[in-house]
């Protein structure tokens, strides 16, 4: 069996900090991996600009102008790590046979390509990289994501538990994924969907390299709440049953209203407002925001607008331009 072409797709917005050693540790990974004859020489490293204010595209340009390993994908403006993610394997489905993607912060493990590699030699379509523990995030933080994908199950989103973006898909599951033309992506969820075989391999997570984190509690919690309206409706069906409960709440308040009144031990006016206002007020605002929520995504998705726009792509050497071997 022919060696496969292998594409490795990473997001980047401002990591000129993290870069260097980032190409350098996947240009060394590649080169051995060519020599085990386990990936094709013509595999490639896709760095994808995701509209950075430093020095990142200019990085990745020098990258490719010195080794031709090097390819590079420009965004027209800052589009979100989902979509500079989608950009990138859209881009290496039309290259390679099967494509990695991981974080430029080289806190996923390099070498669990070969793990990858191996499960896809099986016959998978779709390798799920899953962090084996969270040794490494704060106590906050580890607590929170565990409840984030234990939630996001109970809403019924199939989602592979501790799994980010660190995976591999064959062309034929990138081209199952092309047919997803969702605007409001969470790749999570929507990679599960596509139902090919998959495996699940696991590593180790480590600290980030350099740089700050581009993901601050807002845009985790932001992302989080993406995540659970863009694939499930039972947020609307609990409001449906909080109406109930509010209702029947609401019942019980009028008979003790009734049972004071007759006592004689309330004020004119207090049963109105203890009925009503307090009970009802906040209900309807939470719903009213829960709801405008999935009207907001239906808009988006109905305008239709391009998830992302392309500047420049740099394209590296095939084996054959560059005087190597087929």
């Amino acid at each position: 069996m022919a060696a496969s072409k292998l594409f490795i797709v990473i997001p980047c917005y401002n990591e000129q900090e993290v870069l260097p050693e980032t190409s350098s540790r996947l240009r060394q990974k590649l080169q051995t991996l060519v020599q085990q004859v386990k990936i094709h020489a013509d595999s490639r490293v896709l760095f994808v600009d995701d509209g950075s204010s430093d020095r990142t595209w200019a990085m990745i340009e020098r990258l490719h102008r010195e080794d031709p390993v090097f390819c590079g994908l420009k965004l027209s403006r800052n589009e979100g790590h989902q979509k500079a993610l989608l950009a990138g394997l859209m881009e290496a489905k039309k290259h390679a046979d099967a494509v990695v993607s991981m974080d430029a912060d080289l806190q996923d493990d390099i070498e669990v390509i070969d793990k990858f590699l191996e499960e896809y030699a099986k016959g998978c379509d779709v390798v799920y990289g899953v962090r084996s523990s969270r040794k490494t995030d704060s106590f906050f933080k580890r607590n929170t994501a565990l409840g984030f994908y234990r939630f996001m199950k109970r809403m019924g989103v199939e989602i592979v538990e501790n799994h980010a973006d660190c995976r591999l898909m064959s062309r034929r599951a990138l081209e199952g994924l092309e047919r997803f033309s969702e605007v409001n992506l969470f790749l999570r969820g929507i990679v599960p969907l596509i139902g090919y075989p998959s495996a699940v391999v696991t590593y180790e997570r480590s600290e980030r390299f350099a740089g700050e984190s581009k993901y601050p509690l807002k845009k985790m919690l932001a992302f989080a709440f993406d995540g659970i309206t863009s694939f499930s409706t039972k947020p609307i069906r609990f409001i449906t049953l909080l109406g109930f409960l509010v209702f029947a709440a609401s019942l019980g308040v009028l008979a003790y209203t009734f049972i004071r009144k007759w006592m004689g031990a309330t004020v004119e006016g207090w049963a109105f407002l203890s009925c009503s206002i307090w009970m009802i007020g906040g209900v309807q605002l939470l719903s009213l925001g829960i709801i405008g929520e999935y009207v907001g995504k239906v808009y988006a998705e109905s305008k239709r607008r391009p998830p992302y726009l392309v500047e420049k792509y740099l394209e590296g050497e095939t084996a054959s331009e560059n005087g190597g071997n087929k």
